[in-house]
């Protein structure tokens, strides 16, 4: 299959590749906070969607993995099967999407709110489609801000923390956390040291 996008292919990459293991690290991270019905938007070739499937089985009703591109989602029903999971073709940028998907008690969105051109539209998707107490998890890495050029060429920008971390006051609680490479930690740890990506676990007020 061609892959003409950015896409982790686990079966195509060494084990110890720092990019698969950090991707590797996120859902690791997240599998705390899987509860009820789950969706992966932009799950890629779904590794991390069966990841979680298999980890959190017993707090899970269903979870549902959505990427954009058909035959990634082809390839992703035929590796990645698990009784828990579904995978669909649906585009994180169509109007519909909520009505399509439905509700979900945790949502996961690791490293794409970069490649959004309508970055409102897709925040407001996601915060439709949580539930109320339901969590929301998302990861982008760092960059020169809105509207600034980045050398990664599907990206259409790339947040500065500060943008990036102010993002979602509508929620109930937001905490904020870095990640260098599988490290996952809530504050910068050792000075000067750098930490190109942002994760943040926000919480919809119950009463909405």
């Amino acid at each position: 299959m061609e892959k003409t996008e950015e896409r982790i292919w686990p079966d195509e990459m060494n084990a110890m590749n720092g990019m698969l293991l950090e991707h590797i690290a996120r859902y690791q991270f997240a599998i705390h906070y899987a509860k009820g019905r789950v969706l992966d938007i932009a799950c890629g070739s779904g590794f991390g969607t069966q990841i979680i499937a298999k980890a959190a089985k017993k707090r899970l009703t269903e979870v549902i993995g959505v990427d954009r591109d058909v035959e990634t989602i082809v390839y992703a029903k035929g590796r990645y099967y698990h009784p828990l999971v579904t995978f669909e073709a649906q585009n994180a940028a169509d109007p519909m999407l909520p009505e399509k998907l439905g509700m979900f008690d945790s949502i996961f969105s690791f490293e794409t709110i970069e490649h959004m051109q309508d970055e409102t539209m897709y925040l407001d998707h996601l915060y439709t489609m949580l539930k109320p107490g339901g969590t929301l998890i998302i990861s982008t890495p760092f960059g020169h801000g809105r509207g600034q050029p980045t050398l990664e060429k599907f990206h259409v920008h790339q947040l500065t923390e500060h943008e990036f971390f102010s993002t979602f006051n509508r929620y109930e609680s937001v905490e904020c956390y870095y990640q260098r490479g599988v490290l996952v930690e809530p504050v910068p740890g050792r000075k000067g040291r750098h930490y190109p990506i942002g994760i943040v676990v926000c919480t919809k007020n119950e009463t909405e």
